[in-house]
């Protein structure tokens, strides 16, 4: 199974799954944009990076749907930041997420208990 934004294969894709994580690093705390992409490789493999360019389209996205607002904050030293912080509607669709995500793992599961009853029984008659 491959992992990479640049995939061809049909399994899974990692934009869809970068708003569930970026909901959940949000409801943990407010961050700016470069603290979630090293909170987001929590989530990934350890060969991959998540893509700066996706991360933002991704939080765009969210604030443009009502998930996530931003402001600029401005430290005593560097630039100014975009804080991202969740929002209640995105605590919903947090939630919506994690039911998703659940199912998904359920599915998952019993195709892999298949899978390896499979091998087993080809194994077996081999």
């Amino acid at each position: 199974m491959c992992f990479s934004s640049h995939c061809e294969c049909p399994g899974f894709r990692i934009e869809r799954f970068l708003q569930p994580c970026l909901l959940l690093c949000l409801a943990i705390r407010s961050s700016h944009g470069y603290e979630l992409m090293e909170r987001l490789k929590h989530f990934l493999l350890e060969d991959e990076s998540p893509d700066p360019g996706l991360v933002y389209r991704t939080l765009r996205k969210m604030e443009e749907d009502g998930w996530v607002s931003s402001e600029w904050v401005t430290e005593t030293s560097g630039p100014a930041k975009r804080i991202y912080t969740l929002t209640g509607e995105g605590k919903t669709v947090l939630r919506l997420w994690v039911e998703h995500v659940r199912r998904q793992v359920l599915r998952l599961q019993r195709f892999l208990e298949e899978y390896e009853k499979f091998q087993r029984e080809s194994e077996h008659h081999g």
